[in-house]
C-alpha cells in the first residue's frame, strides 16, 4: 500500500498532518535549515494525541552531516531518549569529508535504533554523496531500512530518473521515499515514472507573525512576501496529497 509522510516542524504542525489524513510523520525542529531534533514534548504529546507513526530526526546542527566524536555522541543520546519517549524510528545521517557514507557511525545507530525495534532511516545526506550506487550499498549493508531523497538534486521530480534508478535496483531491498517539492500536483507523476510506493511533503502554508520584523531589527527567514510570516503544515494540503498518493 502506498504511503504519504508529512515533514513537521511542531507538535502543531503533527497535529494538521494528523487532521489531513497523514498516517506517519517525520518529526523536526527547525525546518528553515533542514530540520534539526526535535522537542521531545512535541512527540510525547503527538503520541498520546494521535495514532500517528511518528519519525525522529536526530541531527545537532545546520549544514552538512560530518560529524565530531562529541556530536555523534550527543546523536546517539538524543537518539535514545526519542526511543525511549515513544519514536517509532530515527531519521539521520553520517558522511564522511570524501562525502562517502560512514559506515562505522551508520552501523552503531542502527544497531541502536534496531535495539528498541524500531524503523532507522537514513535522510537526504545521500543526495550530496559522490556515488550514489555505492551509497545504496553501504546503506543497505548497515541495515537501514529506508532512505529519504530528492534524487541527487534539488528537488525530487528533478531527480526522478535517479530515483527511478536506485528504485528499481535497491527497492527490494531497502524502501525509497522521495522528498523535496513533493506535493498533490506531482506525486502521481513520481509514483508512475519511478514505481516507488510512498512519498514525503511538507504540505505546507505561511501564518503571520506580526513581531517578525521591526524598523532595525529582523527575524525573517524567507524572503518577501513571507518576511513576516512562519511556514507551517496545511491540513487541507495533507488530504489533497493523501487522496491522491492513496486513491
Amino acid at each position: 500500500m502506498n504511503q504519504v509522510e508529512i515533514c513537521c516542524g511542531s507538535y502543531q504542525d503533527g497535529i494538521a498532518a494528523y487532521k489531513g489524513g497523514a498516517k506517519r510523520i517525520e518529526l523536526n525542529s527547525a525546518l528553515s535549515v533542514g530540520g534539526l531534533t526535535p522537542s521531545v514534548v512535541a512527540l510525547k504529546r503527538l503520541k498520546k494525541e494521535t495514532d500517528l507513526k511518528i519519525m525522529c530526526m536526530v541531527r545537532p546542527r545546520a549544514g552538512g552531516f560530518c560529524y565530531d566524536k562529541t556530536d555523534t555522541a550527543i546523536m546517539m543520546e538524543e537518539a535514545k531518549m526519542l526511543l525511549e519517549q515513544g519514536a517509532d524510528g530515527i531519521v539521520f545521517g553520517f558522511l564522511k569529508e570524501d562525502k562517502t557514507i560512514d559506515e562505522e557511525k551508520t552501523r552503531d545507530m542502527v544497531k541502536l535504533i534496531k535495539s528498541y525495534q524500531k524503523e532507522a532511516v537514513f535522510h537526504r545526506a545521500i543526495d550530496v554523496t559522490i556515488d550514489i550506487d555505492e551509497a545504496m550499498q553501504c546503506l543497505i549493508r548497515c541495515g537501514v531500512d529506508r532512505i529519504l531523497t530528492s534524487g541527487q538534486r534539488a528537488k525530487a521530480m528533478e531527480g526522478i530518473e535517479c530515483i527511478a534508478h536506485i528504485q528499481k535496483t535497491y527497492g527490494d531491498k531497502i524502501q525509497i521515499l522521495p522528498g523535496s517539492g513533493m506535493n498533490a500536483q506531482n506525486a502521481k507523476e513520481m509514483l508512475e515514472k519511478a514505481q516507488v510506493h510512498q512519498i514525503h511533503s511538507s504540505c505546507k502554508s505561511y501564518a503571520q507573525d506580526p513581531t517578525t520584523v521591526s524598523q532595525y531589527v529582523t527575524y525573517a527567514y524567507m524572503d518577501a512576501p513571507h518576511e513576516s510570516d512562519y511556514d507551517q503544515v496545511d491540513a487541507t494540503l495533507v488530504k489533497q496529497l493523501v487522496d491522491v498518493v492513496m486513491r
